[in-house]
């Protein structure tokens, strides 16, 4: 049974759990090089226009996610509504894998943000990674078109208000 969520602000004391995440094999397909994503998820625990979740339940710690302002990163997503946010997420305890969980917390986080004001809420997942844009859109996120991304092409989708 999937659910309910909480989203608790990332910590320095959460570093070596995320560290320990992005070096299994289900996270290091499409999130990459551990030691480079590392350096990337730690050093934006200082940036104001990052904002970094441990994902947990009642019993467990077991995914990240994060959500920026489109405004502080050129993502090639394109002309976006003010106030727009891009997310990313990986669910780190392969035991958590395949269980309704990803579209599920996908859906809670959104809507929290979509509640508070956010206009809307993009994503940009590999196209070859099928788990994730049928999590994406179980959470109500619609596919968009391909965008050129750093990290090579990306199915750009989109969740509104």
């Amino acid at each position: 049974m999937a659910g309910p969520y909480r989203f608790r602000p990332m910590t320095t004391d959460d570093l070596p759990l995320v560290k320990r995440w992005l070096a299994l094999p289900h996270v290091r397909e499409w999130w990459g090089d551990p030691a480079e994503q590392y350096a990337l998820v730690s050093g934006d625990l200082d940036e104001p226009a990052m904002d970094q979740f441990i994902v947990t339940t009642t019993e467990r710690d077991f995914g990240y996610i994060q959500c920026y302002d489109l405004t502080a990163w050129d993502s090639g997503f394109g002309r976006q509504p003010g106030g727009a946010r891009g997310i990313d997420l990986f669910i780190g305890e392969p035991g958590m894998i395949e269980l309704g969980h990803g579209a599920a917390l996908i859906r809670s986080f959104v809507e929290e943000r979509l509640a508070q004001g956010v206009p809307r809420i993009l994503t940009d997942p590999s196209p070859a990674n099928e788990r994730a844009v049928r999590a994406y859109e179980k959470a109500g996120f619609r596919r968009t078109r391909m965008v050129e991304t750093p990290d090579g092409p990306a199915l750009l989708m989109v969740r509104d208000a």
